[in-house]
């Protein structure tokens, strides 16, 4: 997961903006041509950063991020300053990325403007990549987002539906499908035609653009020694199986009796999941009805593993029960959600 930001320099008069900037925002400076290659920097910074920052002409970033370009949804934000901190210019990821956001608050710290050229900013629509972001949402198909904004752009109302509450004052030209029996006739073969934007956690055909909440926790069980391939594989089938996609998963859980498997550490590390461990008796306090196993609770000190930590990580309910394969069992609880209109 990209971190921090990266300030980049070509001058004195732009080093010394680049650290006021950097000390503003926790960010890090360097400057070109002091030991410091305007590619092989930019190689690693769009690699490992959440933003580059270049304190220089716009011409300069362009070129030096060319290269590393891959997608809008997997892009960090890159922005230019010039030197006199007169205008702050988000050059690409200005919504998925933050960069527009990180313009304003840069141009806050210059005393400069913040140069936005996002249609949907210029011309206060609701822009759903920015909602999606801010309600901590996995936009599936950043493709079609597209689609979505030139609808809103000419005046015309997009559908959207949500089965979660959505706090606030629905903005204009959203209409929130609320007609249940449309839902459950969709629903049924998973098929949704009718809408431009759905908010669901699992898969579903559907023409339209669909985001993914991430508010399921993952438990997990497993044989000691189990390798982080195995874990990978069966969560594949587990999700195949349950419909569920995996980007709504935001953390795992456990027993405490895992702290120590480098596997699980390693599974959880590549999908940028924090991990919890539970002790048996933090497992057995967990309220609801669980699969349970003797041959569980002889090994762990509690009938079940998955389940119960799902629900204890999660704080709500069982959304799937337990999945086992090979000697990984699985189950995923779904906190309690509520989303607002904000962007």
């Amino acid at each position: 997961m990209r971190e921090g930001i990266a300030f980049l320099a070509f001058t004195d008069r732009g080093e010394a903006l680049a650290e006021e900037l950097a000390e503003a925002t926790g960010g890090e400076t360097a400057r070109a041509g002091r030991e410091t290659d305007l590619g092989s920097w930019t190689e690693a910074a769009f690699r490992e950063k959440r933003a580059l920052v270049y304190v220089g002409a716009v011409g300069i970033a362009v070129r030096a991020v060319a290269p590393f370009l891959r997608h809008k949804a997997e892009d960090p934000a890159v922005l230019a300053v010039d030197e006199t901190g007169h205008y702050v210019i988000p050059l690409l990821s200005g919504h998925l990325g933050g960069a527009n956001a990180l313009a304003r608050e840069l141009a806050a710290v210059t005393g400069g403007e913040a140069v936005i050229t996002t249609a949907t900013d210029l011309h206060g629509v609701f822009a759903v990549d920015l909602w999606a972001k801010k309600q901590n949402m996995t936009v599936r198909q950043p493709e079609r987002i597209k689609t979505v904004s030139a609808k809103l752009l000419a005046g015309q109302v997009i559908r959207l539906d949500c089965r979660w509450k959505i706090q606030g004052t629905v903005p204009e030209n959203v209409r929130r499908l609320q007609d249940d029996s449309i839902r459950e006739r969709a629903s049924s073969d998973m098929e949704r035609t009718d809408i431009d934007v759905l908010v669901d956690f699992r898969d579903a055909v559907c023409t339209g653009l669909q985001l993914v909440p991430r508010i399921l926790h993952l438990g997990i069980g497993c044989r000691r020694g189990t390798g982080e391939e195995a874990l990978e594989t069966g969560l594949e089938h587990f999700c195949r199986e349950r419909n569920i996609l995996p980007e709504a998963i935001r953390s795992a859980a456990s027993i405490d009796l895992k702290r120590g498997e480098e596997g699980l550490l390693r599974f959880c590390r590549e999908h940028d999941w924090p991990i919890r461990f539970y002790t048996a008796d933090e497992l057995r306090r967990a309220e609801g009805h669980f699969s349970g196993s003797e041959f569980v609770r002889s090994v762990a000190g509690v009938d079940n593993v998955c389940e119960r930590a799902a629900v204890l990580r999660s704080g709500g309910k069982l959304t799937e029960t337990k999945y086992a394969q090979n000697g990984i069992t699985f189950a995923l609880a779904e906190e309690i959600a509520c989303f607002d209109w904000s962007w």
